[in-house]
């Protein structure tokens, strides 16, 4: 009981911040966060990676890789384009897939590296507090300012601030709005929907005023609380993160007990931390990282950069506040490949081979062949049966091509295309024709017959449909 009690001291034992989160008061009522201007080495690296995602997500829509877009997810034509690579519905097991391999790829990187993708690549985030933050910054000042500028009378300065900041914050999110739609519909339509008259292409308007004023609603009000309340992601972190994951952790064997700095009080029996709370002041999500790890906390290092700050003027060895994990600051020594990760390295591993074998393994051109819906056999007046066969042809290469079907091991069965005329596949595209297949009928064993159409492309057998004809029974 005694040991317990230690614990309790040396940690500052406070369970209550586990109750509630710090951008909602007891009554419910939001309290809208004010974090101090961040500053450091790790803020300056920051603003270079946001640099480097943000330049490649606005250049996304633009990028083409053999004709395709870098990055299409069209779900509306059921057409995506992944690094140029075009799938189709036909190959929505091989999207399934890709899909599974990053989910898992997501879980390995969270149980090694935590939320380190929250802080420093998360659209969200760079978006927050690494532009629009900075806006607010450069109009309304310092954390200081701002609450000064909310309490401040609907004076002239007041209204001008305001103004100017939220036109700014919609000229970004009317930007952001339409490079997202581009990435869903390709940049072409979106040009085309921009240069057009609203009335030639009412949906794609609507689509592009929807999106740009979710994203204003986002970044100008909801912030931090779709970090906090809405993101999946953000959600399981309580079950991926371990005790040998990494995160932005307090260093509480080296900080503890904290107390205030003060000259005529021998520091001996003291921690490290001051108790300064600049660590909560930076803290875009308003938490005191000196608690723990906590569901509202990105990774995003402010807090980091404000204790270095500290440490760096009281002459105490920076690193209080660091990347690091509880292991680590308990055992001193970071155990990275556990059984959990090597484990989720192992499935990882066997996805990617399985989506190396089926992406190399995927055919040029497939078609897909079906009966006529709601027709039988026609019986014709020279002995043969016929069938009528709707046929979808699709072609993922970046070339046209001629196509031609035929019946294989039938040499007196015919097929025809409805209409007459040659089958002209272009580059990427979809084609879709009715087929006549005609059978003498003593070439008929049942009513239901078992044949197989051969896609050609001049000499070469491209892909093998079977399907079945139906013919009258034989007693």
């Amino acid at each position: 009981m005694a040991e317990d009690s230690k614990i309790k001291d040396l940690y500052h034992y406070d369970e209550q911040f586990r109750d509630a989160i710090a951008t909602v008061d007891e009554k419910g009522k939001r309290i809208w966060i004010y974090p101090k201007k961040p500053k450091g080495r790790y803020h300056n690296k920051r603003v270079i990676v946001t640099i480097v995602l943000l330049s490649i997500l606005f250049a996304g829509p633009f990028i083409k890789i053999g004709g395709e877009p870098f990055l299409l997810l069209n779900v509306f034509e059921r057409k995506f384009s992944i690094l140029g690579a075009v799938f189709w519905p036909q190959d929505f097991f091989i999207l399934t897939l890709i899909a599974i391999t990053f989910f898992v790829f997501i879980i390995l990187f969270t149980v090694v590296f935590g939320r380190v993708w929250c802080g420093w690549a998360c659209p969200q985030t760079l978006f927050m507090e690494m532009v629009f933050r900075k806006i607010e910054y450069l109009i309304d000042g310092d954390a200081g300012q701002q609450r000064k500028l909310k309490k401040m009378p609907w004076n002239a300065e007041k209204i001008r601030k305001r103004l100017l900041k939220h036109s700014i914050y919609i000229v970004i999110a009317v930007l952001i709005g339409h490079t997202a739609m581009a990435y869903l519909i390709g940049i072409e339509e979106v040009k085309e929907i921009v240069t057009k008259s609203p009335s030639e292409n009412l949906a794609g308007f609507i689509g592009l005023i929807a999106f740009s004023g979710v994203f204003y609603a986002v970044f100008a009000y909801l912030r931090e609380q779709a970090c906090i309340a809405i993101c999946p992601y953000g959600r399981l972190q309580g079950v991926l993160l371990v005790k040998n994951s990494m995160a932005v952790m307090y260093d509480w064997i080296r900080g503890e007990p904290r107390g205030k700095l003060k000259k005529a009080e021998p520091q001996k029996e003291k921690g490290d931390c001051i108790d300064c709370k600049l660590c909560v002041h930076v803290c875009p999500t308003g938490i005191d990282i000196r608690n723990g790890t906590q569901l509202e906390c990105v990774n995003c290092t402010a807090c980091i950069d404000a204790c270095d700050d500290v440490m760096t003027k009281i002459g105490k060895p920076t690193g209080l506040i660091r990347p690091t994990s509880a292991t680590a600051v308990e055992e001193g020594r970071q155990k990275i490949f556990t059984p959990r990760v090597a484990g989720y390295t192992g499935v990882l591993s066997v996805l990617i081979i399985l989506l190396t074998v089926f992406v190399s393994g995927r055919a040029d051109v497939e078609a897909t062949v079906l009966r006529a819906p709601g027709m039988i056999f026609q019986k014709l007046d020279d002995g043969r049966i016929q069938n009528i066969y709707n046929i979808q042809f699709l072609n993922k290469t970046a070339e046209g091509m001629n196509l031609e079907v035929t019946i294989k091991d039938m040499p007196n069965a015919t097929i025809e295309k409805a209409g007459g005329g040659t089958i002209n596949l272009a580059a990427k595209s979809k084609f879709a024709g009715v087929f006549i297949i005609k059978i003498p009928a003593e070439e008929l064993d049942d009513r239901k017959n078992r044949i197989v159409l051969e896609l050609r492309s001049g000499e070469v057998v491209i892909d093998e449909l079977k399907t079945n004809f139906l013919g009258p029974v034989k007693f």
